[in-house]
């Protein structure tokens, strides 16, 4: 049940964050559905091959397929003015799809009984790999090169996950709640890590 709901968050989530990056770029029906469902399910993808299960594993999950369909449908062909208001809230859905999908690989990992190295590593490829094909496909800066702190954020789920210190519905989904509110924190209040000074005296 709690892997279902995450994933079907994840990927409501994510094909709309590519729906509207795809529209933002001007790309037609075709377009917009192949930058959908690579949000959708890239992450999950790359996961899969990183931790040793047949990426064919992927095409065993028809019904978040067809969900993903309907949304993306959905999204292209609401009115301009509906569509815009939407707009506003991509980097939001693109929060919700990073922490749900990184619980998600977070739980994944851990009942493979992998260590926590690979629990890190399923949560932050999990929650930001469709993100960043989507985005090199598009053609921008992916979102965990920026500024703003976003991959960070993933390792909440794979540190609380694989040590086992979360292991319960309520658990995941306070930690889903944490991801989101810290990724959008991180956009408001302009969160970065430490940077090198390197740039800055090459630039001088």
């Amino acid at each position: 049940m709690t892997w279902d709901i995450l994933n079907v968050i994840g990927t409501i989530a994510f094909a709309l964050s590519g729906v509207f990056v795809a529209m933002e770029e001007d790309y037609d029906l075709m377009g917009i559905y192949i930058l959908g469902f690579v949000t959708a399910f890239g992450g999950g993808a790359i996961r899969n091959i990183l931790i040793g299960v047949p990426v064919t594993a992927l095409w065993e999950q028809g019904t978040l397929f067809f969900i993903a369909f309907l949304i993306m449908t959905f999204a292209f062909f609401l009115p301009a003015f509906l569509f815009e208001t939407w707009l506003k809230w991509g980097l939001l859905f693109d929060a919700i799809g990073l922490g749900a999908f990184a619980v998600q690989g977070a739980i994944f990992a851990q009942e493979m009984n992998l260590p926590l190295s690979a629990s890190i590593a399923a949560a932050a490829l999990t929650g930001t790999g469709g993100g960043m094909i989507r985005d090199l496909l598009a053609g921008r800066k992916p979102l965990f090169l920026r500024h703003e702190i976003y991959i960070a954020w993933t390792m909440l789920a794979g540190i609380g996950v694989g040590m086992g210190w979360i292991q319960s519905m309520p658990g995941y989904l306070i930690l889903l709640v944490a991801i989101i509110l810290c990724r959008m924190l991180s956009v408001q209040f302009n969160w970065r890590l430490p940077r090198s000074k390197w740039h800055e005296r090459r630039t001088q």
